[in-house]
């Protein structure tokens, strides 16, 4: 019976089959919407924590002065070589601690120049951020104790100032405030831009001694960075660091931090929360499309009925039940759903492997949300079959038979 049921659904709507397409429009629409977003939320948060792994191994940066004013605080501390110490010496909680002091400065080779930024820091910076020397050395200790001019570069000052050539030997130029000369050492593999399209290749490594003697002028550190001793161990080790600096900084109860912290854990839930907001807004917008598609679907089945009101009464005439005809008619708009939630799906994930091929985002399905998307679809032909199906089913024999 319900094949039979199911044969006569397929041929309405192969007889009209424009009609139908068109009736299944916003469903398509809705269900590819939901699809599409999904995919790339998914996708978007999956490269975020790819990059977030690339910047560190359980990093956190402790930041000098208030959250909310940052370094821009005048009356900021900066942090001493003698922090970053006691970090490594007095926080069990942490692996490995190392600062970083930062400058801009023109970088200048031969007849070429570039601007990027000088990070004075120690080899514990590459081993923190999960950087490797692709070509070249790392600093060797007599360089990190004295001081010595010697540099790492990332691949685009690299590519700006050498090209093809192999830099390792060469002296570079690096002149903010000054002009001092620096042996090139190393070169640093190549990461590329992360996710919000920001270069992680352009800067220079040098000893810490050497950027705060020769250039910068400051025996000061403007950043820390620290590796935990375990992902799920963060919220410790930032406890553990809070209260060292406190100590340092000689901060009284109730004084507020002259410093911050930030790990990659809290970047990861702010993004995530973000994406989940913006699934929300865009899964609404998707769901008031399905109910368009909803209304379609019940306007075609209602003109349906009144286009076989004959058909329906020579049915009931010869003996069919009510329920026979709200049968037919339901799984007609269920079926119209399906294949519209169907279409859906295959329109959803191929704008979705575009999408994600574009922005550079991996390719996600989500099964979860490709089922519940087709069975959504099914409960809109449902909900809005029924009373098409319901008008059919009593429509008055007689009254039909004589419908011309």
């Amino acid at each position: 019976m319900f094949l039979s049921t199911l044969g006569i659904a397929i041929r309405e709507i192969r007889a009209n089959l424009l009609r139908s397409f068109l009736t299944t429009l916003g469903i398509i629409i809705g269900v590819g919407a939901v699809i599409i977003v999904v995919s790339l939320g998914q996708g978007a948060t999956l490269q975020v924590q790819n990059d977030l792994s690339d910047l560190g191994s359980n990093l956190i940066a402790l930041i000098p002065g208030n959250e909310n004013q940052g370094s821009a605080n005048r009356l900021v501390t900066m942090f001493t070589q003698a922090d970053v110490d006691a970090l490594r010496e007095q926080v069990p909680t942490i692996t490995m601690a190392t600062g970083v002091l930062t400058q801009v400065a023109t970088v200048v080779y031969g007849n070429e120049n570039y601007y990027s930024s000088v990070r004075g820091t120690d080899n514990d910076y590459l081993t923190i951020r999960n950087l490797d020397v692709e070509l070249g050395r790392s600093f060797t200790s007599g360089e990190l104790r004295g001081g010595r001019p010697a540099c790492i570069i990332g691949e685009t000052p690299r590519r700006e100032l050498f090209g093809a050539q192999n830099p390792i030997g060469a002296q570079i130029r690096l002149i903010a405030g000054g002009n001092v000369s620096c042996e090139v050492i190393g070169v640093l593999e190549e990461k590329g831009a992360d996710t919000f399209g920001q270069d992680q290749d352009d800067f220079i490594l040098a000893p810490l001694l050497f950027v705060q003697r020769r250039i910068a002028g400051t025996r000061d550190i403007t950043l820390i960075f620290m590796s935990g001793i375990a992902a799920d161990a963060t919220e410790e080790s930032v406890e553990d660091v809070t209260a060292l600096m406190r100590q340092r900084h000689r901060l009284r109860e109730g004084e507020e931090n002259d410093f911050f912290m930030q790990d990659l854990k809290q970047v990861q839930e702010q993004f995530e929360q973000i994406t989940g907001v913006m699934l929300a807004l865009v899964s609404a917008v998707a769901g008031i499309s399905l109910i368009v598609g909803g209304i379609g679907v019940m306007n075609v089945m209602l003109v349906s009925v009144t286009e076989r009101t004959r058909e329906i009464g020579i049915r009931l005439a010869i003996g069919a039940q009510e329920g026979n005809v709200l049968t037919q008619f339901l799984v007609e708009a269920i079926l119209l759903s399906v294949m519209g939630g169907i279409l859906g799906v295959g329109f959803g994930m191929s704008m979705s492997f575009l999408a994600a091929w574009g922005l550079g985002f991996p390719f996600v399905v989500s099964t979860t949300a490709t089922i519940i998307a087709v069975v959504f679809s099914a409960l809109i032909g449902v909900i809005f079959g029924f009373f098409p199906a319901q008008r059919a089913a009593r429509l008055n024999p007689i009254d039909a038979l004589r419908y011309e």
